[in-house]
């Protein structure tokens, strides 16, 4: 089965073709960072125009990638996912009505899908054998959530940010250092050569909740920068070290906290930050150390893209099949995750 996947959720349009949930034809990325950077952050009406202006050339070259055009189309696409929600509302539109005209124009069953499907599923694509149960930790510049997965399409929440994204954190972090957007990155790169045990940030666990909350940390780094101007690069790097440890702490030992508590033995990752160096190395080590095998997507498929969609939707296809009502195809900016069944 080869699926057409829309992703419009935010600053990246991209679309993919994806043979059976696993085999990536080709997947096309049109990155606004450039755009956005200017205002260290995403602006919803430059981001719709953008995705306007953009989606048309990435699908004919995701389609001239995977050998498909529109006289062969027919015979080549069996169905269309596109991501309904959650995002931005402009530029959420913009997919679903690129979705549902080459629906309507080609007779091809739709499949909306949620943007956390994707992270949730996005390491299927080089895990070709996970299956439930396991602990999905999505971490961008959105969400940050834990989410339980005891069978295919059923979630269950854990916990989430009461305030900030991490992604978002690290972004505010990063232009209160005077550092470039995303923060994610830079701050990622500079904590390489920074001592994390440098400056003690706090961990906000927040006993007795699985929730997260990262206003605290961005403070605290504040009110630091404010007492002791920074005045050198080593200054700078044990800064981003320091607080690039504290966020990882952080994720680390909650989500490790709630797979001991519901016995679970596999833990997935994925969104933006998931490519975070750390993150990545903690995890590991830690999965080790618990005896948890610890599942991380390929730095292709952590940032938001259409090959993820692709992979969701086929298997959503097998669990509760391709007839979706009017409400579902409809794009939300604040959707929720819903089971399938």
């Amino acid at each position: 089965m080869n699926i057409l996947a829309i992703e419009t959720s935010c600053d990246e349009t991209s679309t993919a073709v994806v043979s059976n949930g696993i085999n990536v034809k080709s997947v096309v990325v049109s990155s606004q960072v450039n755009l956005h950077a200017k205002f260290f952050g995403v602006v919803p009406e430059l981001a719709s125009r953008a995705h306007i202006d953009n989606i048309n050339i990435v699908l004919e070259q995701s389609l001239e990638e995977a050998n498909i055009n529109f006289n062969n189309f027919n015979d080549q696409i069996d169905a269309i996912a596109y991501t309904v929600g959650p995002g931005l509302i402009g530029a959420l539109l913009v997919g679903e009505m690129v979705a549902k005209s080459l629906s309507y124009a080609y007779k091809k069953p739709l499949i909306p899908i949620n943007h956390l499907e994707g992270h949730i599923y996005s390491t299927v694509l080089t895990n070709h054998l996970l299956t439930p149960p396991f602990l999905s930790l999505v971490i961008s510049g959105g969400h940050t959530s834990i989410i339980l997965i005891r069978k295919l399409g059923i979630y269950e929440l854990i916990g989430e940010t009461r305030d900030d994204a991490v992604g978002e954190a690290f972004d505010k972090v990063a232009k209160m250092l005077g550092l470039t957007y995303p923060g994610g990155p830079i701050i990622d790169l500079m904590a390489k050569t920074g001592n994390p045990a440098a400056i003690h940030f706090p961990r906000p666990y927040l006993k007795g909740s699985f929730d997260f909350s990262f206003s605290g940390i961005k403070t605290a780094v504040l009110n630091y920068i404010k007492k002791y101007p920074i005045k050198s690069d080593k200054t700078l790097n044990d800064i981003c070290a320091s607080f690039n440890q504290a966020i990882v702490d952080t994720l680390c030992f909650k989500t490790f906290q709630v797979a001991e508590k519901f016995n679970i033995k596999q833990i997935v990752l994925g969104g933006g930050v998931s490519a975070n160096s750390l993150v990545r190395q903690s995890f590991i080590a830690l999965g080790k150390k618990h005896n948890i095998k610890v599942f991380i997507p390929s730095f292709d498929y952590c940032t938001d893209n259409a090959a993820i969609i692709a992979c969701a939707a086929y298997i959503k296809q097998q669990i509760s099949g391709m007839k979706y009502t009017l409400d579902q195809c409809q794009s939300k900016a604040n959707l929720k995750l819903i089971n399938w069944i």
